[in-house]
């Protein structure tokens, strides 16, 4: 069970960089949640909606990215300590760290 658990882990964390370096590419520094989870889908994460929700409320209380509604759809804006985790300046807990690109 721990085995699962840690799979589990590893892919929420993945997940959660995925979503931070997809926002963080955007010119303006916002993406709707549906462009998040069709992201996810092109990194082989694929995911329901409801979960890209809950990985973004979880990274808006880890300071991460701001969340905005528009129209019952969520928007998220990066911010300076999401900016920060991607470019490797100062780790986020419960988020993967960017791996050495080749």
């Amino acid at each position: 069970m721990a085995k699962s658990d840690g799979y589990k882990d590893y892919v929420t964390e993945k997940g959660r960089l995925v979503i931070l370096q997809v926002i963080g590419r955007e010119f303006n520094g916002h993406l709707r949640e549906d462009l998040i989870q069709k992201a996810l889908d092109a990194y082989f994460l694929s995911r329901s909606i409801e979960w890209v929700r809950t990985q973004l409320r979880k990274l808006e209380e880890l300071g991460a990215v701001q969340l905005t509604d528009d129209a019952g759809k969520m928007i998220a804006g990066i911010t300076r300590t999401g900016r920060d985790h991607v470019d490797r300046r100062a780790p986020i807990d419960g988020v993967a760290w960017p791996e050495d690109e080749a």
